[in-house]
């Protein structure tokens, strides 16, 4: 099947043809037709299945035939989606879609200004890609309404709840025309997200790909058993002798995505971070860094990797299982798209056999565990300058220290602690020192009498 056997105008197949698509994917060939008759869809499908184009195309098309082209532009579509970096690269793809129908889109997301989204918006556009909670400001602010909404998708709308967007989500669906059609796309249907269909959802087509509990059969999954004090070590051992061009790393934590990037860098692995703590230019910084080959090693959490998309991506390491046996496959699924072979690569402490079973009784089938030979890795894990955490006391003491005057430092003095913060004791101690300091380094100085003492 073709995409002109899917009644798709030839602006837009036109347009597909240069973005490199051949023949529609599963979801395609099911969603476009039903989306085309104007019927609401509930879409359960694994990522990198297509599902973008499954609802950007219809949309696209149908905006396209039923637009004013001499009149101002209107908000008609609007597409939720969970992060940042999902929304634009759903925006690149509508821009792509519609490079010969004159239809512009925009992204708004906060963790930016959100000036050039005011601008964006007042210069005119037909589609807007957005966060829930940066657009709820926007509608508060009435910078923008959405009385002209005819299409409304909730893209990842099973994240969005793992977020605590879907209040967000429901304020925001409450400002939008009844008289519309609406598309609810999920990886997985939890029945908060079956309840949530319910309430926004009429008579909707019901449409399941690639089920969650059955991973690609294209991408070779393996597990090595380490553990946690030499993972570091296994994982720079593996991107050596595989010879790693590609690798996206998760971790289960933002502060443990940072400590592995810094132990990379110490054995001249490029590497970098993304996470919620980043910037939004910082966090895109690194995924183009990636994309261009410039990173090899991209250290991500999971709520930013969703919307990562990456063609060719060879290898996808857990450093950190995940507590959620459905978050394993969308992770490994960031390889192996678009028919393409991948590796998930994971690692387990044997002293936390909990996660792993569970992911196993998730997808149906055991991972093959690889052996290791341990001894190999004491050098590597010698060679990386352990981060160890010091008491929390200790580190602040440290740097207070360092950040004391001369004349605070002079004979040793210490910072004062919580208890004698206050104190008139500690208040003379820093007096006298800083008078024993003075007459040390000016033999001018003079101590100035207080009134109270003439």
């Amino acid at each position: 099947m073709t995409f002109n056997d899917l009644n798709i105008i030839e602006r837009i197949t036109k347009s597909l043809s240069l973005s490199g698509y051949s023949e529609p994917t599963p979801i395609q060939v099911n969603a476009i037709p039903a989306l085309l008759d104007g019927k609401d869809l509930l879409a359960s499908a694994q990522t990198g299945t297509g599902k973008t184009a499954a609802f950007a195309i219809p949309i696209l098309q149908k905006i396209y035939e039923s637009k004013n082209h001499k009149a101002d532009r209107k908000i008609e579509a609007l597409v939720l989606t969970p992060t940042r970096e999902l929304a634009l690269q759903v925006a690149e793809n509508f821009t792509n879609y519609s490079k010969y129908l004159n239809i512009k889109n925009t992204t708004i997301y906060g963790g930016v200004s959100q000036k050039r989204q005011e601008e964006s918006i007042k210069r005119g556009v037909d589609v807007v890609i957005a966060t829930p909670g940066r657009l709820l400001d926007l509608l508060n602010q009435k910078i923008l309404h959405l009385n002209d909404i005819k299409y409304l998708v909730l893209d990842e709308a099973d994240q969005m709840l793992d977020m605590g967007f879907i209040k967000d989500v429901l304020k925001i669906v409450n400002q939008i025309p009844k008289d519309r059609q609406t598309m609810l796309f999920s990886a997985t249907m939890p029945k908060q997200i079956e309840q949530l269909s319910k309430q926004i959802l009429i008579n909707p087509v019901r449409i399941a790909v690639a089920p969650v509990t059955q991973t690609l059969d294209l991408i070779n999954q393996s597990v090595y058993l380490v553990s946690k004090s030499y993972k570091t070590a296994l994982l720079v051992d593996l991107i050596k002798k595989m010879n790693m061009k590609s690798v996206l790393v998760f971790t289960r934590t933002k502060n443990g995505a940072n400590r592995l990037v810094k132990n990379l860098m110490m054995v001249n692995i490029e590497s970098e971070p993304i996470h919620g703590n980043k910037s939004q230019a910082s966090r895109e910084r690194s995924l183009n860094n990636f994309k261009s080959g410039k990173t090899k090693i991209l250290v991500a959490t999971d709520i930013a990797a969703r919307g990562i998309d990456i063609e060719a991506l060879d290898f996808v390491v857990n450093y950190d299982l995940p507590e959620v046996p459905e978050t394993y496959i969308h992770r490994i699924g960031r390889t192996g798209r678009a028919g393409l072979s991948g590796i998930a690569i994971s690692f387990s402490d044997p002293a936390e056999p909990k996660l792993l079973n569970q992911i196993e009784k998730h997808i149906g089938k055991s991972i093959n565990v690889i052996e290791h030979q341990f001894q190999v890795l004491k050098p590597i894990k010698e060679s990386i300058k352990p981060i160890t955490k010091s008491p929390k006391h200790e580190i602040n003491r440290r740097q207070d220290q360092n950040k004391l005057p001369d004349y605070l430092k002079f004979k040793g003095h210490k910072p004062k602690s919580k208890e004698n913060k206050n104190s008139k004791t500690s208040i003379k101690k820093k007096s006298k020192s800083f008078v024993e300091y003075q007459k040390k380094t000016n033999p001018h100085y003079q101590v100035k009498k207080s009134k109270s003492n003439k």
